[in-house]
């Protein structure tokens, strides 16, 4: 009898409960823990009286920073390396951080991610959106006199600021990926117009050893024809 009852109980629960579904309840909802959901607050737009400002700021409780004002880590008092200029606003000769076998990976790395495809690996402007087709501006080849005689904050201010039909890499690329990338495209123009003193004398012999065919073609190249030289070429 017992179980009977209770059967009954929860039976008529659940049709109670199915039937409140989709009806309108016009009294405050019932919210029996508050969480802190309730708070003497301001909202972000709400006005506040505690401020004078109701014409210009209509008191809002939200206030603007102080005039000003930075935000932790974004100061950027050294110009010469979040800007690539000097005191004067000359652009920097040289990078202003440390040269470093590390440095020059970096830059190769983010150099392939963001500039291959118009420059090339090699830095001839023979990308694959130079070569295919697309009704580009041709991007010009990092070896040509003008752009080997730059300064590095140039080239740091173009990978910043984009120039002509380039845009500017500054939301892609942080600061120091970007002087990274100087320090690889200048090392991209000296494999390209090094001499034989560029070469470490281990690398050298390995080279020279290994019969590579860049240097075979290179003492053709300086002698017009095969044999007879020392004098070795750069891979192109």
């Amino acid at each position: 009898m017992m179980s009977k009852t209770i059967t009954m109980l929860v039976a008529a629960g659940l049709l109670a409960l199915t039937g409140c579904r989709g009806m309108t309840w016009e009294e405050p909802t019932i919210h029996p823990i508050q969480d802190m959901d309730f708070q003497q607050k301001f909202e972000p737009q709400e006005t506040n009286r505690f401020f004078d400002d109701a014409e210009q700021m209509k008191g809002a409780a939200q206030r603007p920073p102080v005039p000003g004002t930075v935000a932790r880590g974004f100061l950027r008092e050294d110009n010469r390396f979040y800007r690539g200029r000097t005191e004067n606003g000359d652009f920097v000769e040289e990078i202003p951080v440390p040269l470093s076998r590390e440095l020059l990976e970096r830059g190769q790395e983010r150099y392939n991610i963001y500039c291959t495809v118009c420059h090339g690996k090699a830095g001839d402007g023979n990308g694959i959106i130079m070569t295919g087709d697309y009704g580009y501006t041709p991007a010009p080849s990092y070896h040509i006199e003008r752009l080997r005689n730059v300064k590095d904050g140039y080239i740091y201010n173009v990978i910043t600021n984009g120039v002509r039909n380039m845009p500017g890499y500054a939301q892609q690329v942080p600061v120091a990926d970007r002087w990274a990338i100087v320090a690889y495209v200048r090392a991209l123009q000296r494999s390209q117009h090094a001499e034989r003193e560029d070469v470490p004398p281990s690398a050298l012999a390995e080279i020279e050893q290994g019969g590579s065919a860049n240097m075979n073609a290179g003492r053709q190249g300086a002698t017009g024809g095969s044999g007879g030289s020392d004098t070795t070429g750069t891979a192109q």
